[in-house]
């Protein structure tokens, strides 16, 4: 299964020029525990994913919610030459691609 087959919103944006910030909403604690404890969302597989060091990489739960928010640094800051994204709305896709 993937996370995109579990999740019930899975998305993206900007969190400053710099830092891009991917929200996992899933629909009940069984889910939220699951993807929550995947080896995928671990903080170096994400940055193999998005090819930036693992140590960049936050991996924050929000239980209350069921939501668990990965933050990490943009390749290159939003609007600079060669951004192909400049909302960052689209760079969850690695991400919701991964085996859970």
């Amino acid at each position: 299964m993937r996370l995109w087959d579990l999740a019930t919103v899975i998305r993206s944006k900007n969190a400053g020029p710099f830092t891009l910030t991917i929200d996992v909403v899933l629909p009940d604690m069984a889910s939220f525990r699951r993807v929550l404890g995947a080896a995928g969302l671990a903080s170096a597989r994400i940055a193999t994913l998005y090819d930036v060091p693992a140590d960049t990489v936050r991996v924050v739960p929000f239980e209350r919610v069921l939501t668990i928010k990965v933050a990490l640094p943009r390749p290159v800051g939003s609007g600079a030459p060669g951004d192909r994204d400049v909302y960052g709305c689209q760079q969850h896709f690695p991400l919701a691609g991964i085996e859970i």
